[in-house]
């Protein structure tokens, strides 16, 4: 092999680097171009052992170079093999390859032995290996009689194959007549000598048609052995002619179905031994029978299996170790056990070795006077022995050159000449076999010579090693030297790598390694030189890589992979799985930079890989895709130990999903009492396949099993056989046992019954015992169906009694039950509650007590105590239609209780009661207790009608509820301007008997807000409110718009107007000239009072707040925000009732308009009026 160089460009890639610089290494300088003189070279020969197929010619395989071109001969069986003389063979024209035509005539069994193809021309021979010729054989079976096989269930049993031997040795396996593999298992399998062995037989194993098979892969046929028959029966099935006519001796073995320790099939005895060569697969075997069947383990007795070289086969009973070594030698034991004990066996393993290579001889090009050294150095166990040749003969017998010393495995070369040149042969064998190597020297005298085509492109990926090339040759060996550039100095090799074969190792490929290098050759007979490049290429990177996914099975999944790359390399993604192509799959979809999987199943989950390739470098990443489901069921399910009262349950899981199984759960079904209902039986731990079941007597069972993960339940198993266990006496007794009475002269027992499950046997029935439990009376005891009830007539009333239920059945007695105390029936109490007395808290509460009721007198479980209280009268009204008593109950053995929501300034009567579970007794004499007054409730209305300018009148209706004498009411009212400011409070006291009331000197057109509530002499009772407008007075707004649209009044507006226009273009002016105007200065003077607290005057206004808001009134609040006009000195200007803000003219004006003045520190006095402002107030705002 060597390193392939491209005519103008050289990719090098990262994972060739290591690979490449081994090569060169290899073929450093002694390569010889075939443009100059030198011995034969091999490079083509059939193998050593070569097997032919029969039917076809045979080739013979010799190719070999040389200068001039070598001439070919041939020996067979040592001795020269004339191909001229048979017609049947030719040698290929320029080769020494022999075709042997047997296909026309001829038999391949003529032409086996032992070839060896020489190689000559001037300046040596060369020879092949010893090529042993041997034709492929496919034997038929030998024919013979099989007789049926008849064993015990339970029974080992070994079926021989006993293949013909054939050429190459067949390769076996057993099938059906439908040409079906046989299943194998831990219990049946195939050994390594083909032959069938079975560590017990199973009722199943019955069949006619056993057949072996033997497949010669060289000749492409497969032969077939006659079927066994096999016939596995139980004990209980032979039949009285079979029994007379056979022994138990003339069964296949004589073990009887029992279970038993295991014994080894094979090998036989304690110990063996086993040889194997060095390289090979070592192959140890260990098949046991047994019942039940055997596991086989293994272990080396001194020392560790190697971890990376062991694997096991055929249901472990195989152990292989692969490319064994002489390390691998000593004791290995296999151990087959099982429940009832365990066997092992030795096997002594020793490793030998054919001859293999330590050094093998190099060719020698040497120039004249020269020396050097040819060594062959191997090793093998035994040693091998080292035998030269010169020429193909032995060097002993071969002619004498006096420039050569043999030196065991080295051949010494002291001042060669030309005549020195030849082809020698080094041979290592042993009794394993042999090892040829050939290796020429060859002298020459040659100028250097550079081999590397000329300006070659090499790219490199960047932080790369770049390897540059620079194949040469000359003789004497050249020396070699690099420079960079035209004018740069040779290379350093502290930071360049200079190989023997002349290439240039930069370790690091840099941006600035990029350029021109030059490889200068040089000996005593010239020079030559040669130039390359290199191109310096960014990395191909994944900067997005997929990322491992677990995904339920049904759903989609996406994996993501973005790749950076040189702008001047052209990246081809592709994507894997499980380092295969994707399935050819719909499902798989790919776009520029996402693989999606959708509908994810089973077979999806694996590695994914994407894997970015350019021309110099090739990127993967890969993510796991773990598709998980809910389990598996399980199957499988057998009972085994059944006995009486457990049962052991055992199953096969099923695929867990990619989801671990956390438990199984196990339910049953009784097939007698409750069939198609399933019960939770137990849980188990996911990593246990069986179970010990607990069970009941009398019950059918069936089992079925489930498995769960984390992502839920399997579906339940099949259901497993039947299992009827045997009857026998209940466990239990009946619960929830009471005795209480449904009349004062008997006792109703009742129970809970047991179900079907827990009756254990048929014939359920129930024994009742009771008796009283302050007597000396005997158990009295009676026995009735499977009913829930019993009832005792006759008995006295409420007297306790001791009760016991117990189940009984065919099979006999539940344990005897614990006595359980109940009472005979209630009658209702005899006797009142006595000394009843009341105390009253408030006008809405009081507080009762009594005297508690004898326990005799009760007669019956004391529930409580019942008062039954009524409003008889109230003081202001005498006379009442309709009394509705009320009624409170006070539980347990209380002798107080508080009676709330009480009337007040009301008449109450009350009496007390005692309950018990019969009902009420007696009541206790009436007691009369009287609530003080209380605050009325709010009057019933208030209307507000017949608003004058001045006036309102209110009408009321009194309180539905006084809660004792009213002595007045209150009223309280003030005034509410428009934008929701509260005027002052008048407070007004109004007599009892009044519902109407007029309010005078009220302002005209203002809203007034009024507060109304009644009192007792307990106090204020809840207040009503309302709002009402007193009316305007018509002839004032007539006035105020005559004046309003007079001439004279419509010229003033239009001066001040002018004016004020006037005066804002001065001050636009005078701004604009950096100048302060008058205003401004005020304005600097005194800060603007709109931000300013207002000082709060008793005449202010407060907030006004609708009932609704529930917001406090608030006196002397601030003024609205929008400045108010000055007020003027005149104590009659209307602005005392205008708004001082928005001003208008009414429908006959053409003027509307609002105007702003400065507010001044003190607030206008004064009511302000609701309703819209009238156009007088508008117009007197600016006077």
């Amino acid at each position: 092999m060597q390193l392939k160089i491209m005519p103008k460009k050289k990719h090098l890639s990262a994972g060739r680097a290591p690979l490449m610089l081994f090569l060169c290494q290899m073929i450093s300088a002694l390569e010889v171009p075939l443009d100059l003189v030198q011995p034969p070279t091999i490079t083509q020969q059939s193998p050593k052992d070569y097997i032919i197929d029969p039917r076809e010619n045979i080739v013979i395989q010799c190719e070999a170079k040389g200068k001039p071109s070598p001439s070919f001969s041939w020996t067979r069986n040592g001795t020269h093999f004339d191909i001229d003389k048979d017609p049947l063979v030719t040698m290929k024209p320029g080769s020494g390859t022999l075709t042997i035509n047997i296909m026309s005539e001829g038999k391949a069994e003529t032409y086996e032995g032992v070839y060896q193809c020489t190689a000559r021309n001037e300046r040596g021979a060369a020879i092949s290996n010893n090529i042993v010729i041997r034709p492929s054989r496919s034997p038929l079976w030998t024919k013979e009689k099989l007789e049926p096989i008849i064993l015990r269930n339970g029974q080992s049993l070994v079926l021989p194959c006993r293949p013909p031997i054939g050429l190459p040795p067949p390769i076996i396996f057993w099938m059906d007549n439908s040409f079906q593999r046989l299943p194998q298992s831990e219990r049946v399998s195939q050994g390594l000598n083909g032959d069938l062995y079975f560590s017990n037989v199973l009722p199943e194993d019955t069949r006619e048609d056993y057949i072996c098979y033997a497949r010669f892969n060289h000749t492409q046929t497969i032969q077939q052995k006659q079927p066994i028959s096999v016939k596995v029966i139980s004990v209980d099935e032979l039949n009285d002619t079979i029994a007379a006519n056979l022994s138990d001796t003339e069964f296949y073995g004589a073990k009887s179905h029992r279970q038993r320790p295991p014994t080894f099939l094979t090998p036989d005895g304690n110990t063996s031994r086993k040889e194997e060569l060095r390289g090979n697969v070592l192959s140890l075997e260990c098949i046991a029978e047994g019942l039940p069947t055997p596991i086989i383990y293994w272990i080396k007795e001194d020392g560790t299996l190697p971890i990376n070289r062991t694997f096991y086969r055929n249901f472990k009973k195989t152990l292989q170790i692969v490319q064994v070594t002489e390390a691998d030698s000593g004791n290995y034991q296999c151990i087959a056990k099982n429940a009832l004990g365990a066997i092992h066996h030795t096997i002594s393993v020793t490793v030998k070795a054919a001859p293999y290579w330590i050094i093998a001889p190099q060719n020698l090009v040497l120039s004249p006077e020269e020396d050097g050294t040819l060594i062959c150095r191997a090793n093998g166990n035994p040693k091998p022995r080292i035998s030269w040749l010169s020429n193909g003969v032995p060097i002993e017998i071969a002619p004498d050159d006096p420039s050569r010393k043999i030196d065991g495995d080295t051949i010494i070369f002291s001042k060669v000449q030309e005549r020195s040149s030849a082809v020698y042969q080094c041979n290592a064998s042993n009794e394993y076999g042999y090892l040829l190597a050939n290796a020429f020297v060859n002298v020459l005298a040659e100028p250097p010579r550079i081999l590397t085509s000329a300006n070659t492109l090499y790219q490199v990926i960047a932080n790369r090693p770049a390897l540059l090339d620079c194949a040469f040759f000359g003789s004497p060996l050249p020396t070699i030297e690099w420079f960079k550039g035209a004018k740069g100095s040779a290379l350093r090799e502290d930071i360049y790598v200079l190989h023997e074969n002349g290439t240039l190792e930069i370790p690091v490929a840099q941006k600035d390694s990029t350029g021109t290098y030059t490889c200068v050759a040089r000996n005593k007979l010239g020079m030559a030189n040669n130039d390359v490049h290199l191109e310096i290429k960014d990395p191909t990177r994944i900067i997005k890589q997929p990322e491992y996914a677990v995904v339920q099975r049904g759903s989609t999944v996406s994996f993501e992979c973005k790749v950076k790359h040189d702008h001047t390399l052209i990246p081809t993604v592709m994507w894997l799985k499980d380092h295969g192509e994707l399935p050819n799959d719909g499902r798989f979809t790919v776009d520029k930079d996402r693989l999606v999987v959708a509908d994810v199943n089973d077979d999806d989950g694996g590695t994914y890989t994407c894997v970015a390739n350019t021309t110099l470098d090739n990127v993967s990443a890969s993510a796991v895709l773990s598709v998980v489901d809910v389990p598996n069921p399980p199957f499988d399910l057998e009972l085994t130990d059944q006995l009486d009262r457990s049962v052991q349950l055992s199953w096969t899981p099923g695929d867990d999903n990619n989801s671990p199984i956390t438990k199984f759960i196990i339910e049953y079904e009784d097939a007698m009492h409750e069939p198609g209902l399933w019960h939770h039986q137990t849980e188990v731990p996911g990593t246990q396949t069986t179970a010990q079941l607990k069970l009941s007597p009398y019950v059918n069972y069936s089992f079925r099993v489930m498995a769960e993960n984390n992502l839920g339940r399997s579906l339940p198993s099949e259901a497993s056989e039947q299992y009827l266990t045997k009857a026998a006496e209940p466990d239990k007794n009946p619960t929830a046992v009471e005795g209480l009475g449904s009349e004062p002269d008997n006792l109703v027992i009742t129970w809970k019954p047991l179900n079907g499950f827990e009756s254990n046997g048929p014939g359920l029935q129930y024994k009742v015992s009771w008796r009283q439990k302050d007597g000396d009376d005997e158990w009295t005891s009676v026995v009735v169906a499977n009913v829930s009830k019993y009832i005792v007539s006759g008995t006295p009333t409420f007297v306790p009694y001791l009760i016991k239920v117990q189940a009984l059945n065919d099979a006999g007695f539940a344990p005897e039950p614990a006595a359980v105390m109940g009472h005979s029936g209630e009658d209702l109490p005899m006797v009142a509650p006595g000394n009843v007395r009341v105390n009253v808290v408030n006008s809405t509460l009081a507080e009762v007590h009594w005297d508690p009721v004898p326990l005799k007198s009760i007669r019956g479980h004391l529930q409580g105590y019942r008062i039954y209280y009524w409003k008889a009268q109230s003081s202001l009204t005498r006379n009442r239609r309709h009394i509705e008593k009320k009624i409170l109950t006070f539980q347990g053995s209380k002798t107080h209780g508080m009676l709330p929501g009480l009337e007040p300034f009301s008449h109450y009567t009350l009496n007390v009661r005692v309950v018990n579970g019969k009902g009420e007794g007696p009541a206790s004499p009436d007691k009369v207790f009287n609530t003080p007054e209380g605050v009325p409730s709010a009057p019933s209305s208030l209307k507000i009608v017949n608003p004058t300018l001045d006036s309102l009148t209110l009408e009321w209706e009194p309180p539905s509820h006084p809660n004792g004498i009213l002595t007045e009411y209150t009223l309280k009212y003030q005034p509410i301007n428009s934008t929701h400011e509260l005027g002052p409070l008048v407070d007004l006291k109004i007599p009892a008997n009044k519902t109407r009331w007029i309010l005078k000197n009220l302002n005209f057109s203002t809203r007034y807000k009024f507060y109304f509530y009644a009192q007792t002499a307990a106090g204020s009772g809840i207040q009503i409110t309302e709002e009402a407008i007193t009316t305007v007075d018509e002839a004032m707004a007539s006035r105020q718009v005559d004046i309003a649209t007079q001439g004279w009044f419509i010229g003033l507006m239009c001066a001040v107007a002018l004016l004020i226009l006037i005066l804002l273009i001065v001050c636009f002016i005078r701004r604009n000239k950096g100048g302060k105007y008058p205003v401004k200065e005020k304005e600097d003077a005194h800060a603007d009072p709109e931000i300013q607290p207002m000082k709060e005057d008793d005449g202010t206004f407060g907030e006004y707040s609708d009932a609704e808001d529930h917001k406090p009134l608030k006196k002397g609040s601030r003024t609205p925000s929008d400045r108010t006009v000055k007020k003027e000195d005149s104590d009659d200007s209307l602005v005392d009732y205008g708004e001082g803000v928005n001003g208008q003219f009414n429908e006959d004006g053409s003027f509307i308009g609002q105007y702003s003045g400065k507010k001044e520190k003190e607030p206008a006095e004064g009511n302000e009026s609701s309703e819209a402002p009238s156009p007088v107030n508008a117009m007197n705002s600016f006077v």
